[in-house]
């Protein structure tokens, strides 16, 4: 399973990062239903902080940021429920529900997919460390290079001549 493919499937909603149930049933190579269904069995086994079901305005918000990703298939019926979202935890979770070889194979690819997603974030906030520690040392030489070149540049004050004659 080719990472990228997976972390494409990887959203951001309400601060975590998050696969939907229909991307993990096509993954799975399960039905979307089949998928809920055994989540619904083993409500036990996700806590919140593991699954929580989108409202209609996080959705709606997913469909229009995937008009050109295809977040949301067109076809994904709202009205009959809505999108269950899944964090890392919930999708490591899904392998304890979802016993068949594929899903094996498939949550190992996911949690691979999750921790190389996290290694770009550490790598980004060191990027971004090191750019700042930059800034400001570039700032302070061109503040200093900046105030030389400000006083070469200016005129000096005249000084008040002492006037000729009585």
């Amino acid at each position: 399973m080719e990472l990228q493919i997976i972390k494409q499937k990887i959203f951001e909603v309400r601060g975590c990062r998050v696969m939907l149930d229909f991307h993990l049933a096509e993954l799975y190579q399960t039905e979307t239903r089949a998928l809920k269904q055994a989540v619904k069995r083993n409500a036990e086994r996700f806590p919140c902080d593991f699954m929580f079901v989108l409202t209609k305005e996080e959705a709606n918000t997913l469909l229009e940021i995937g008009v050109s990703q295809n977040v949301i298939p067109p076809s994904y019926n709202f009205g009959v429920a809505m999108p269950m979202a899944f964090t890392e935890q919930g999708v490591a979770m899904l392998s304890s529900v979802l016993r068949s070889e594929i899903a094996i194979k498939v949550n190992i690819a996911i949690m691979r997919t999750f921790v190389a997603i996290r290694q770009m974030v550490v790598g980004y906030d060191e990027l971004l460390k090191r750019i700042e520690e930059l800034e400001v040392s570039t700032d302070a030489q061109f503040n200093e290079l900046y105030q030389a070149l400000t006083q070469l540049l200016s005129k000096p004050e005249p000084q008040p001549r002492r006037p000729i004659g009585y």
